[in-house]
């Protein structure tokens, strides 16, 4: 009988939130351009990427094409040697009209119900579905890390493009990925092998030495 192949080593993907911004917690960005880490944003960011050095294998840096995941993802890979390769697929949901609106104010839209309790069947005005981005951020993960089997890479994304990552590993609808909480500059780490994904860690703004051993 033929022995049976060994099967490829897991592939450790660590999603980071880009740093905060002036507005973060004030207005929904969403694709808008021009939006710029604040001072304690890049202070953020060289922590995280402080954070990060104790993984000495990373292959590659990903990162959304706005200014503040690229500002975010620029001393990461500097500390690994590495260039930030900007891919689409990241990017933040298309908030379409919503976009730059104040959180206040659409909180109290009735709309903002259904964002929170049924994002699957919300459509922004003139932007993106819910169920539209999660697609597209599932399908740049998996082509993305498929580059790099059984290595590390990091994922330098938005709020929602991470929770969408982390309700597809663990298998969460997408009306509950509204639970997950994601900080700025948190990380959150999925290990990806042939039998499925693990989630790691989630919003983690601690020591990451022992993803190590993952």
């Amino acid at each position: 009988m033929p022995r049976r192949p060994k099967p490829p080593p897991p592939t450790l993907a660590l999603f980071v939130r880009h740093g905060r911004t002036p507005t973060t917690g004030k207005v929904l960005p969403g694709q808008a351009k021009g939006l710029h880490l604040a001072e304690e944003g890049s202070a953020q960011a060289e922590k995280v990427a402080a954070r990060l050095s104790v993984l000495d294998n990373v292959d590659a840096v990903y990162a959304s094409p706005l200014e503040r995941t690229r500002e975010t993802a620029a001393p990461i890979a500097k500390r690994h040697g590495l260039k930030v390769h900007v891919d689409r697929g990241l990017a933040d949901c298309d908030f379409g009209e919503w976009t730059g609106a104040e959180l206040k104010a659409l909180a109290k839209l009735p709309q903002w119900r259904v964002v929170q309790s049924y994002p699957s069947g919300f459509r922004f005005p003139g932007g993106e579905s819910f169920v539209e981005m999660y697609a597209r951020v599932v399908g740049a993960v998996e082509r993305l890390r498929s580059r790099h089997v059984g290595g590390t890479v990091v994922f330098v994304s938005h709020a929602d493009p991470i929770k969408a990552a982390v309700a597809h590993a663990s298998g969460t609808h997408l009306d509950q990925f509204q639970r997950f909480v994601i900080s700025p500059c948190s990380v959150t780490a999925i290990s990806y092998s042939e039998g499925g994904a693990a989630v790691l860690t989630v919003n983690s703004l601690g020591d990451l030495s022992e993803l190590k051993a993952s």
